[in-house]
């Protein structure tokens, strides 16, 4: 028989989205069995807007929210096909993602190892087709098991199915219509099998290989060389809460990039085809003189310009709120704009006051 989920009502969410926005909401279902969802969309009435909140690491959350908050803490991991070259997972959505990634790589199971310490659960990263030194999820995705909130429909999505892109997935593109409980991954098991030659990614694994008296990198070794680039490089959200990158890199026409370039010669870019370059977002922020600026309580890190912390203290009467992530997102994005001639896009999720995802890019209003 399937237990009753968790009701609280009402309940404080600073400390559920990792930029420890203040955001109080009125209702909060913890889901912990996928029948569990059935019982409570049979309860609700359709008119009634819904919000999944997962991990709490790519939102930023209102001041209040009238919708109904689902958080999916569905866990478990099953294989589905082990053979002597490679496995078939399948992960329940509230497994914590860095977890799964040490895992995988403990028990010889490969292909997650560059998306090491991305914090948040399993179940939102098919939303943003998370990503990092050089790999993205949808490298290794089989299949996405989620729920249409609004037809009260189950769904298995292929990997094609999910129409995966650029911090992007189908999941994104209708967002907050789908509630996704399980994630299928294809992992390999050849230890010489490995993608380092992204930044100075190649150098520390191969230092960690040489350490170890070894002459070629393993999988392991991108896993803690990436593991540290992003503790020296990345602030701890437990110690000062931000919700990771926080702009996208943006992609520039090539003849763009190149007037650019000869006035800023140092500019980073990569070529996607003949006629884009994505520039580096982190670069433009840094060398327009705002690493470490903002409006406070937010402001960009000191050592990653591409991302933005809050200051506010846990004990000050008034805690940051998503107006002031607004503030300091269009300060960035206009000082930006002036100088370069590019507007740089939210990478995190907005979230309107009845849970609807707001898709500009200019947000001003809580």
């Amino acid at each position: 028989m399937t237990a009753s989920y968790l009701l609280q009502s009402p309940a404080d969410l600073s400390a559920l989205n990792t930029m420890a926005l203040a955001c109080q909401a009125e209702q909060v279902i913890t889901l912990s069995d996928e029948a569990q969802l059935e019982q409570i969309l049979n309860a609700k009435h359709q008119h009634e807007p819904l919000f999944v909140l997962s991990g709490g690491s790519n939102v930023l959350l209102p001041p209040t929210l009238t919708a109904t908050v689902l958080r999916p803490l569905l866990r478990g991991i099953t294989v589905l096909d082990d053979r002597d070259d490679s496995i078939h997972i399948e992960v329940m959505a509230g497994e914590n993602w860095h977890d799964l990634v040490l895992y995988t790589v403990n028990n010889g199971w490969y292909g997650l190892e560059n998306l090491a310490l991305i914090p948040g659960l399993t179940g939102a990263a098919p939303v943003q087709n998370i990503g990092a030194y050089g790999v993205q999820l949808d490298d290794c995705v089989t299949h996405v098991r989620a729920c249409h909130l609004p037809t009260q429909t189950w769904h298995d999505f292929d990997k094609a199915a999910c129409q995966f892109g650029y911090r992007d997935s189908i999941f994104k593109q209708q967002a907050g219509e789908w509630l996704i409980t399980r994630v299928g991954f294809a992992l390999h098991k050849d230890p010489t099998r490995v993608q380092a030659g992204y930044g100075d990614l190649q150098a520390q694994a191969l230092q960690l290989a040489n350490d170890a008296a070894r002459q070629h990198i393993n999988p392991v070794d991108v896993m803690q060389a990436i593991i540290a680039i992003r503790q020296s490089k990345l602030p701890d959200p437990k110690v000062l809460p931000n919700c990771g990158s926080f702009f996208k890199n943006p992609v520039i026409e090539t003849a763009h990039f190149h007037s650019l370039q000869t006035q800023f010669p140092q500019i980073v870019g990569y070529k996607v085809d003949e006629q884009q370059t994505k520039v580096a977002a982190g670069w433009l922020i840094d060398h327009a003189g705002l690493k470490g600026g903002g409006i406070a309580p937010i402001l960009s890190h000191e050592q990653q310009a591409l991302v933005l912390t809050n200051h506010s203290a846990k004990n000050d009467p008034i805690q940051a709120c998503q107006q002031d992530v607004a503030a300091t997102q269009h300060f960035i994005q206009q000082q930006i704009l002036a100088k370069y001639n590019i507007m740089l896009e939210r990478e995190p999720v907005w979230i309107d006051r009845d849970g609807q995802i707001n898709m500009s890019n200019t947000t001003l209003a809580s």
